[in-house]
């Protein structure tokens, strides 16, 4: 019933606005044309004063006094028009249609796309029940670490899904107050140096740097810490020790790794040779990805090519995945791809069109925009002009 009373007042208000607006409507016109009036009966007074002194012959003070006369009838016709019943009587009909207009179109849209029959639904009960509301499982998770500071595992489990939802402040909080509580863990590190390094538009500081040897102490076999880690060499400038350290992940790393293909970038990027990805490497999306796609024939024709045809093979694949991409821009998975095929060949240029391509559809300023510009410099490809 509350709801009921302040849409009512608020559609009084409006009506209120609305009826003053129109009712002031007309009185600055019947002003002025009563201003009017008045300056054209001075003007037939000094013309008579004039034309008694001398200071103008009768015949041009007749043309004068004739066109003032004219002028005079006609904004004297025009204010009686203004203050007629007829344009009263319009007001009037304007007025009560806006009375009845307002609160009409509202109270329907509310009946078709409202929901006017449901209960209503106090924050505390939503809450109690959120299912799967995201919003409100956070706002509950919240509101439980509000009244219990001290449960790391709530912080355990809400900084990731800060880190997730770009809320980086938030997720640094979340994961330094989990690491105090409950205490230090490969995945509470990484967690912590990714969101430092995220707040940092992709560079290693050396707070994240810190975290992610503490997690690899923790766990020596830890790709995630090793990657973080000769990233930091690689903006340093210790390109060696870069590309040493980027090699290792890949000897000690499955080959069909989701990562290697991103650690083959760094290598190359880092004066290296990248080895293509093997058949086995492949996901099967892959292989059956529409035309220009590497066909299992493809795959293995290429273990046995020369470094120069294998590399003419992931050229034509990459052309092929640029042209898809002017079909399909709404592809980001695709930009991503296509961004990193590019720095992997020494294409800055062309990975430099693909950047620009892939924010025209996906703003810098948008989760995936961010994304883009994350791994472009990551890559080493210039984003002047980006802020995030």
């Amino acid at each position: 019933m509350f709801l009921w009373i302040i849409l009512a007042c608020l559609t009084a208000a409006v009506a209120a606005v609305m009826l003053v607006t129109l009712a002031r409507g007309a009185k600055p016109a019947a002003d002025d044309r009563a201003g009017e009036i008045a300056v054209y009966k001075d003007q037939l007074a000094e013309l008579e004063r004039d034309r008694n002194l001398g200071l103008i012959s009768a015949e041009d003070a007749g043309y004068a006094k004739a066109e003032i006369g004219r002028r005079l009838l006609s904004a004297a016709g025009d204010a009686q028009a203004d203050g007629a019943p007829g344009t009263r009587r319009g007001m009037t009909v304007a007025g009560v249609f806006v009375v009845l207009l307002v609160p009409i179109v509202s109270l329907s849209a509310y009946v078709t796309l409202g929901s006017p029959q449901l209960p209503d639904q106090p924050l505390a009960a939503r809450l109690a029940n959120p299912g799967n509301n995201m919003a409100l499982l956070v706002a509950k998770a919240e509101r439980h670490l509000a009244q219990n500071p001290n449960d790391g595992a709530g912080w355990d489990l809400l900084a990731p899904i800060y880190f997730r939802a770009m809320r980086l402040a938030d997720a640094e909080l979340a994961y330094r107050n989990a690491i105090r509580l409950v205490g230090t863990s490969p995945e509470r590190l990484s967690g912590l140096g990714e969101t430092l390094i995220a707040a940092s538009d992709g560079i290693v500081t050396e707070d994240a740097r810190l975290a992610f040897e503490e997690s690899l102490r923790l766990s020596p076999d830890n790709p995630r810490a090793r990657f973080y880690l000769a990233l930091a060499l690689e903006q340093a400038g210790r390109r060696d020790e870069a590309r040493a350290a980027f090699e290792a992940i890949a000897k000690a790393s499955p080959v069909d790794a989701p990562w290697m293909e991103l650690v083959q970038q760094h290598i190359a990027a880092n004066g290296g040779e990248a080895a293509p990805p093997p058949a086995a490497a492949v996901p099967p999306a892959a292989v059956s990805q529409g035309p220009g796609g590497p066909t299992p024939d493809d795959l293995a024709a290429a273990q046995e090519m020369s470094g120069a045809e294998r590399q003419e093979m992931i050229r034509g694949m990459v052309e092929s995945l640029a042209a898809r991409m002017q079909e399909d821009p709404d592809n980001l998975e695709g930009w991503l791809r296509l961004i990193r095929s590019y720095a992997v060949l020494g294409d800055q240029e062309k990975a430099t069109e693909a950047l620009n391509a892939g924010l025209k559809t996906f703003p810098a300023d948008g989760d995936e925009g961010r994304q883009l510009v994350a791994l472009a410099r990551e890559v080493g490809l210039s984003v002047d002009g980006v802020t995030q």
